[in-house]
């Protein structure tokens, strides 16, 4: 596998198994595991064709210009640029919020584990609850760790996150399997091989089918991986999404199955807090809580750069020049990229910054997320109803919506020529892009309806 590639599909991979994977069990409960597991590969298949689609419609994008969805919307229709930011936005931001409750549950079961080894007495401990109050650490790991990364100019730095990230799930999965194989020590309840009874269901499956497709939510990094090829031959260029969203299917089908068939019904939204304390838990909590504390910047950086670009939508639409071809927007497809805007005065690109906007606008900007995020992470404390809802708007859209859409109004635009033929594997594309954009819709739609009006969990 040549270098390139290689690293593209390790890009994708962090990207898709990121926190999402300790909610991949509790995504089984309401289908039980024959189902769950359909529902798995269906979602995995449709967000690999709405890659493959990336992959297809680059061609579209100038040569001289690198692709991104900003790039593709001014093709199109540059009234779109809004949505796309809007749902980085939503993804990114729901995505951080999901990290700080991560937080909540891992730490005050870390320091408990800790002192109990050490031979303190905690049931002390559990007279002073603010010790292990869940507020505390998110208020503190915030403060102290997250904000400091969030507003340092450059992340460079932090992009070795990747390979923590790879190995805190291959450490959770092996821990998963592990517990799997000796579950009969635990406490765990029924196990559905088929869908559970209507009686037996706290909630319908469409409140965690964002989940399924929330967990292969990549494709915004997919046209900065596709930047980097050296060879952006769709022959070589679709190697990348295939071994990506293989390898991520694998993982969470060991995952997925393996942890809702050790715990059944009593499953919750992250798997890692129904473990006894033990070296082992206590090393995989470590590790997902260093994950995530290094990666919430990743997401806090494009999250400001969408709202900024919204900033600009805004603007612009008021002054009239929304179709003005000098327009600018700042690409969003890189999770881990220097903010062009912040460490340098060349501003996208080389190119000048055009719309000057200030420090000021980005540290305020920056705070607000930072603020807001704290506060409904402190109030919410459901990992998995925040990763359906986001699941359910940002990755939908990002995953199916609006590949979907580009690739049914690119893909054949070049045959202008109404006599002229256009092959058959143009037309497959084409409208296997209309049914990616209908099938986004329309789950998007029933999981955020099912989401708000049926309920979920609130494990």
């Amino acid at each position: 596998m040549p270098p390139n590639v290689r690293s593209g599909v390790l890009t994708l991979l962090h990207t898709a198994c990121g926190a999402g994977v300790l909610a991949i069990p509790f995504a089984f409960k309401p289908f039980g595991l024959m189902p769950g597991l359909i529902t798995l590969t269906f979602c995995g298949i449709c967000s690999l064709c709405g890659l493959l689609l990336q992959t297809r419609i680059v061609k579209y994008v100038p040569k001289s210009e690198n692709a991104s969805f900003g790039k593709l919307t001014q093709l199109i229709n540059p009234s779109l640029s809004i949505i796309f930011d809007f749902a980085i936005a939503v993804k990114c931001f729901g995505v951080g919020i999901s990290y700080l409750i991560i937080v909540g549950d891992l730490v005050p079961q870390i320091m408990s584990s800790i002192l109990h080894r050490n031979g303190d007495n905690t049931d002390g401990l559990q007279e002073h609850h603010w010790f292990l109050d869940r507020r505390l650490y998110i208020s503190l790991v915030t403060m102290f760790v997250i904000a400091p990364l969030c507003f340092r100019k450059s992340l460079n730095s932090l992009r070795h996150a990747s390979m923590i990230a790879i190995i805190s799930v291959a450490y959770l999965c092996g821990l998963i399997v592990y517990h799997f194989q000796n579950r009969s020590q635990l406490e765990r309840g029924q196990v559905y091989f088929m869908l559970p009874k209507p009686d037996t269901q706290s909630h319908s499956p469409l409140t965690t089918l964002p989940i399924f497709v929330f967990a292969y939510t990549c494709h915004h990094n997919m046209f900065s991986v596709m930047n980097e090829q050296a060879d952006k031959s769709f022959k070589i260029l679709k190697r990348i999404p295939i071994l990506a969203i293989s390898l991520a299917y694998f993982l969470y089908i060991i995952i997925g199955g393996a942890g809702y068939m050790t715990f059944g019904e009593d499953i919750v939204g992250n798997i890692l807090t129904l473990y006894p304390n033990s070296i082992s838990t206590t090393i995989g909590r470590l590790a997902m809580l260093l994950l995530v504390m290094l990666a919430f910047p990743l997401q806090c950086h494009p999250c400001r750069l969408s709202i900024k670009n919204i900033i600009v939508f805004i603007e612009t639409f008021r002054k009239g020049k929304l179709h003005d071809s000098r327009t600018e927007f700042i690409p969003l497809d890189d999770l881990s990229s220097e903010d062009p805007q912040e460490g340098s005065a060349e501003g996208i690109n080389g190119q000048g910054n055009p719309r000057g906007e200030s420090l000021r606008q980005t540290n305020i900007i920056t705070f607000c997320i930072l603020v807001f995020s704290y506060l409904l992470a402190i109030s919410i404390t459901s990992l998995a109803k925040v990763l359906a809802i986001v699941g359910a708007t940002g990755s939908t859209s990002i995953s199916f919506i609006l590949p979907g859409l580009f690739g049914y109004k690119l893909i054949g635009s070049e045959f202008t020529n109404r006599n002229e033929r256009v092959p058959v594997s143009v037309k497959i594309l084409k409208y296997l892009g209309l049914l990616l954009f209908i099938w986004g819709i329309a789950v998007m739609v029933a999981s955020l309806s099912a989401t708000i009006f049926l309920g979920s969990s609130s494990h």
